[in-house]
């Protein structure tokens, strides 16, 4: 036979008491003295902590708003290659060159300007130009390579030139100064900021032949601005006498026509 566990009055209504204290913990929201709710007081220094960090986060972000905001309009202006370094060959002791392409993918006319931290080492040819839609050049970078110091390795050297390629939307093909970058300064954009890496000349490698071809095909269009334009149209001698061929060869054929009737009759 069972036998039923006899609870008395009390201890039935102390549990219960306590199972409505454990339930109003998790059911009743914190109250204030004056019965309204209020949050903790963790939960309000975690809102001041918050507030003090965003203002700190709003000052970091305005600093850097407008490098983001330049470093975006370079998408839509020019495209380097190579996109984000100037590989040169190391040789101590000697001017070493390096090239870059720079392609103007934007519809408008861009120029664009070189600039870096060394300039009595390092010194672009050209130094900067006007590039119509579509049109690209090949920019041959010069720099003199220094010996090493505290006995570093050679190609553990590192270097702290740094170049920055910026550019200018204009409005047409003109005449390139660099006066226009001073002039339009809140237009400029900073494009990419380029660093130097040595490449060991004697170890071949894919960066360091194409480097090579860079220079190859920078050297050709050097040579070739140089060339006079091909002659195009009417021969101009003396002072401004023009000699046009149509003109030469009917002279003739009157003469001709001299001689003969002379010589029948």
């Amino acid at each position: 036979m069972a036998i039923a566990e006899h609870k008395s009055p009390s201890d039935t209504n102390n549990n219960s008491t306590n199972n409505n204290k454990v339930w109003g913990l998790f059911k009743m929201p914190f109250r204030g003295g004056n019965g309204n709710t209020t949050p903790s007081s963790s939960t309000h220094q975690h809102s001041q902590s918050n507030s003090q960090v965003e203002g700190s986060n709003t000052q970091a972000s305005n600093s850097v708003s407008s490098v983001a905001r330049s470093l975006l309009l370079t998408r839509r202006r020019l495209k380097l290659d190579p996109a984000t370094k100037l590989y040169f060959p190391y040789e101590p002791g000697k001017q070493v060159r390096s090239a870059i392409k720079i392609k103007n993918t934007s519809k408008s006319f861009v120029a664009f300007k070189f600039q870096t931290t060394a300039p009595k080492s390092c010194f672009m040819r050209p130094p900067g130009a006007i590039l119509a839609p579509g049109e690209s050049i090949i920019a041959t970078v010069f720099k003199f390579v220094e010996h090493p110091e505290n006995n570093e390795k050679p190609m553990e050297q590192k270097s702290k030139v740094k170049f920055k390629i910026m550019s200018l939307k204009v409005k047409g093909m003109m005449e390139y100064v660099p006066e226009l970058f001073e002039e339009q300064k809140d237009h400029v954009a900073i494009e990419q900021i380029l660093r130097v890496v040595f490449l060991d000349p004697e170890r071949p490698s894919p960066v360091l032949e194409k480097l090579k071809r860079q220079l190859a095909d920078a050297d050709a269009a050097v040579e070739a601005r140089k060339k006079p334009p091909e002659e195009a149209g009417p021969r101009i001698i003396g002072e401004g006498l023009v000699i046009d061929e149509w003109k030469e060869r009917r002279e003739r054929y009157l003469a001709r026509q001299q001689v003969e009737g002379v010589d029948s009759v």
